[in-house]
């Protein structure tokens, strides 16, 4: 059965809504599995499974103005011009004061999100692996580069890493030395989720954040249909409480990295769920 082409619920006119979701089908440095591509449609497909009403926090989500924009036309861009696009099209919805919600394709589609937010906010990235290479095959703007580019726009200090567990030795070095916040989901397993976001919250201070969730960070158990799955990952209620905790703070978001064509939906339900829980919780704590 096909549902309509927009997120469910997603129905107030761009002038009205205060959340704009995007969808950005760009997998071109995918460097394992291929067909985040098709995230966004399969995501919006997702979203029809949910009722509106969330019995976990009293919320009716047709209360909340969110409107759907649809896909950015970005299939035949390279991934710099990826990058300009995303950043121009952001920079447009920050001017009208919307809150911007994407949907991966792949985690190339990040950085030039963030370029377009001033550059003192804050970022979590919630992640499988480090991505903190300069470059990878021969890309600056790789999927597996998207912190270093991030760090082209703000500080180093002001970024966190939770779930990681995955990084090549050189890049995992350099990030030491530069001095880059993360929690590996080891630590997180040994100290908990609850110590884990106090840390979190204690380094970053307080800022605006930008969220941005690679759904690998999930454990492949829970999400199979990811691009680079990896092992020993978050369950869906550590991200579920990492977005409850800082949702307070949190100024827009990205799903990335959904692969739907390895899985039977269960990934794509879980990105919708995440996305509806992101955007009830910002416009909870705006509403209180």
């Amino acid at each position: 059965m096909e549902f309509p082409n927009y997120f469910a619920d997603a129905e107030s006119n761009f002038d009205d809504a205060s959340y704009i979701l995007f969808g950005v089908p760009f997998e071109k440095t995918s460097s394992f599995r291929h067909g985040a591509g098709k995230a966004p449609h399969e995501v919006r497909q997702a979203s029809w499974n949910f009722e509106r009403y969330d019995l976990r926090t009293g919320i009716n989500l047709e209360k909340i103005l969110v409107h759907d924009y649809g896909d950015l036309d970005v299939q035949n861009l390279t991934s710099k011009e990826v990058f300009e696009t995303t950043k121009t099209f952001t920079s447009t919805l920050l001017a009208k004061q919307k809150i911007p919600i994407a949907i991966g394709g792949d985690h190339s589609i990040t950085p030039g999100i963030i370029a377009a937010f001033p550059k003192e906010i804050a970022v979590i990235s919630l992640d499988a692996h480090m991505d903190f290479r300069q470059k990878y095959k021969n890309d600056i703007h790789n999927h597996a580069c998207v912190i270093r580019r991030v760090t082209d726009h703000i500080p180093i200090r002001n970024i966190a890493i939770v779930g990681i567990r995955s990084a090549e030795k050189e890049e995992y070095e350099q990030a030491q030395r530069q001095e880059l916040f993360f929690r590996d989901a080891f630590t997180l397993k040994k100290i908990g989720i609850e110590k884990t976001i106090q840390q979190t919250k204690t380094h970053l201070k307080g800022k605006k954040i930008y969220l941005t969730l690679d759904i690998d960070v999930v454990d492949p158990a829970y999400a199979p249909g990811t691009s680079t799955p990896e092992p020993f990952g978050l369950t869906p209620m550590d991200v579920l409480e990492i977005i409850d905790a800082f949702s307070p703070q949190l100024i827009g978001c990205d799903i990335v990295e959904v692969c739907p064509s390895y899985d039977h939906g269960q990934t794509a339900v879980l990105a919708a769920k995440f996305i509806q829980t992101c955007i009830s919780g910002i416009w909870r704590n705006k509403e209180a």
